[in-house]
């Protein structure tokens, strides 16, 4: 058991691979990693999806077994089955965790992220497809995902919200989540079953930010360089503690709901002058995830060190955005454009890699 590794789970941290494919599987990689570095839990994105087939051999008797269907089902159909056999390899975790590890996530289509009823029928689907209750549904945190994210929790789907960036879009987040879990409490559902987690992305704001900075000049505006993303995250994690520690939720709680866990994503540091464990190192609490690539885990376990609790630290994360705000950085257009971003590389990723392999496949298997 690598002991860095340990510290930063003894810390509160749930530590997810945020990376899955039939050759981890199949090899026994996920399985060390979950033996001996920690990992509690996997997350998986079309671009991951897109390497993880384009790069192996391992889907070829699939893909030919298959037959004649398209490509959108046999993405659907291969996806599922390795998110399906993950769901069974973090089977104990999930039991000794009561639900809130052992967790695997899949998807929906990332054209869909601006169609709300859409969104909700493909989380159903896919909720069938993988058939497994420790699956997490991602479902994109847009405007038109919000009332997705509540319905889908409303029918008792569990949910992984992906490419939240700031406050605002966070507590509708939340909100979301609370409406979901009342409408699944009026249904007579069992509430301690559903579960979710909150994925805001952290280096991604960070380089946004750093760029505008730099084209800003100024001494004041260069001192802020690399402080965003984690202020951003301190202010996440006050918003969270504000929102399930209110009347609400304590409702909801008395009926057996679970809180929606902070989950850290985009972790790997972009800018190679920053510490390689930052984005780890810097957001310790008890109770949150982090999603981490494995790049950033062999960092992490060969010299990270588990920082101080951001417990309490949501004002300092106020100060560090009016700061940025003070010096012209527009921070609402900095999330809008990351989100645009967010949405477009992965419908990017699902297009012309993943649906374009796909396609090629099949027709080599006829």
């Amino acid at each position: 058991m690598n002991t860095r590794l340990k510290a930063l789970a003894d810390a509160g941290v749930s530590i997810w691979l945020d990376d899955l494919s039939r050759e981890r599987l199949r090899s026994g990689s996920l399985k060390r990693l979950i033996d001996e570095d920690s990992v509690t839990g996997v997350t998986t994105n079309p671009t991951i999806f897109a390497g993880a087939l384009t790069g192996s051999d391992d889907y070829v008797s699939d893909i030919v077994a298959l037959g004649d269907v398209s490509a959108a089902t046999a993405i659907k159909q291969l996806w599922a089955k390795d998110v399906r056999d993950a769901c069974d390899l973090f089977a104990g975790l999930y039991a000794s965790t009561k639900g809130f590890d052992g967790r695997v996530s899949i998807e929906v289509e990332p054209g869909l992220a601006y169609d709300t009823d859409g969104t909700v029928a493909q989380a159903e689907e896919l909720y069938a497809l993988v058939d497994r209750e420790n699956v997490l549904i991602k479902i994109p945190a847009t405007k038109e995902g919000l009332p997705a994210i509540a319905a889908a929790i409303g029918k008792g789907i569990s949910v992984n919200v992906t490419l939240i960036f700031d406050e605002e879009r966070y507590r509708g987040v939340m909100d979301a989540y609370l409406t979901g879990l009342e409408t699944a409490a009026a249904a007579g559902l069992d509430l301690a079953k559903i579960h979710s987690v909150a994925s805001f992305f952290i280096s991604r704001v960070d380089s946004e930010i750093d760029k505008r900075l730099n084209n800003i000049g100024t001494d004041t505006a260069l001192a802020l360089k690399g402080k965003a993303a984690v202020a951003n995250g301190w202010v996440a994690f006050a918003a969270y503690q504000e929102v399930f520690g209110g009347e609400r939720f304590a409702a909801l709680a008395a009926k057996g709901a679970n809180v929606q866990r902070p989950l850290w994503a985009s972790t790997g540091t972009k800018d190679p002058s920053y510490s390689d464990t930052l984005y780890v190192s810097d957001l310790v609490a008890q109770g949150v995830v982090n999603t981490i690539p494995e790049k950033t885990m062999q960092a992490f376990a060969d010299h990270g060190e588990v920082g101080a609790s951001i417990e309490g630290r949501g004002a300092d994360g106020v100060q560090v955005l009016d700061a940025l705000d003070a010096v012209g950085i527009d921070l609402g257009d900095v999330f809008s454009v990351l989100e645009d971003e967010g949405v477009s590389k992965f419908v990017v990723s699902w297009d012309a890699e993943l649906v374009t392999a796909v396609e090629k496949a099949l027709a080599a298997a006829k």
